[in-house]
């Protein structure tokens, strides 16, 4: 297997095809080509190391990913963007290099290519989010679904019902990203995602317990209210917070309220990417195997207020949702 290794010596990344190999049990590697310090000029220099032209192709994409993902880091850098307080330098810039390829690469490219793209996105999202909640449709099932329409055996309809109304709202959210977030654009992605699945719609008039969290839901009577301070303190943040720092607290505060009766976790997903989107950085998918550590992030802001923003209580669930970003944003849009 060979890779890109980069060795910095003080301001100056240096760049090497390292070689790993095992032995007896043991990882050996080992440096074969020096590559330079300029990443535009890499590509060139793995074209001419004819020998490892077998090994170059097989680990294509991963030496393409380690480029442009570097190569787009090296802009960020350059671009001195200020500090923010809920995320740390390293997180941040990964971020903004996310949102800087996906505009100047993804959003210039062919429609027919986009929509492809978007399409693995929306699977890899649709199968993570409804897994969070419990669905049992696999990956490769949701792929036969949302690909070829084929339904998936001994899967219940409502599970099924769950992975196509996510495409679907996905979809209608990203065609329309001039609409406003309010009360009737939060309860029509509740009721389009839960569409055939769950007929109680719009804000629950009955309180709920919500299981395996350690928070107390809104009470009935106060959810109407305590959504309009969450709208209130979104009004009031959005052109003051960075767009991933101000989705993921919304998000957080959204399921604190928890207000529906079903289907609180996926909207709140989706109305995160909605905020994203609206601000021009591309989605994010919160992985199920990540699901204990992503609910352990969401407890520990539930100490914070609604209506505050407070380091200490989402610092770390900002940098979990940067790293998810960062994670899988290069294997799907690159």
């Amino acid at each position: 297997m060979v890779y890109i290794y980069r060795k910095r010596i003080g301001d100056k990344n240096y760049y090497y095809l390292r070689a790993s190999t095992k032995k007896d049990g043991k990882a050996i590697t080992k440096d074969i080509a020096y590559l330079g310090t300029d990443l535009n000029k890499i590509n060139k220099k793995l074209d001419s190391l004819t020998e490892y032209s077998k090994e170059i192709r097989k680990a294509y994409k991963t030496i393409k990913g380690f480029v442009e993902t570097n190569r787009y880091l090296e802009k960020v850098r350059s671009l001195r963007i200020k500090r923010d307080l809920f995320l740390s330098k390293e997180s941040l810039y990964d971020v903004e290099a996310c949102k800087l390829h996906w505009r100047q690469e993804f959003q210039k490219l062919d429609e027919l290519t986009k929509s492809e793209i978007l399409k693995h996105f929306i699977i890899e999202f649709a199968f993570n989010t409804a897994s969070i909640e419990g669905n049992t449709i696999t990956l490769k099932q949701a792929q036969k679904l949302l690909l070829e329409n084929l339904t998936p055996k001994n899967k219940t309809l409502r599970e099924i019902y769950d992975l196509q109304n996510t495409e679907k709202v996905f979809l209608k959210l990203y065609d329309d990203l001039k609409q406003e977030l309010d009360h009737k654009l939060i309860c029509e992605v509740h009721d389009s995602l839960l569409e055939n699945i769950d007929k109680r719609k719009g804000y629950r008039t009955e309180d709920v317990r919500v299981f395996k969290m350690n928070f107390k839901s809104t009470p009935a009577k106060y959810v109407k209210a305590d959504m309009e301070l969450l709208l209130g303190w979104y009004e009031k943040n959005k052109n003051k917070l960075h767009p991933l720092v101000l989705a993921t607290m919304f998000h957080h505060k959204f399921e604190k309220i928890h207000p529906f009766m079903d289907g609180n976790g996926r909207t709140g997903r989706m109305l995160m990417n909605f905020i994203l989107l609206k601000n021009n950085y591309p989605p994010v998918i919160i992985r199920k195997k990540n699901r204990t550590e992503y609910l352990e992030k969401l407890n520990k802001a539930d100490e914070c207020d609604l209506n505050k923003t407070e380091t200490k209580h989402y610092q770390d669930l900002t940098e979990f949702t940067s790293f998810e970003m960062k994670d899988n944003y290069w294997n799907i849009f690159l």
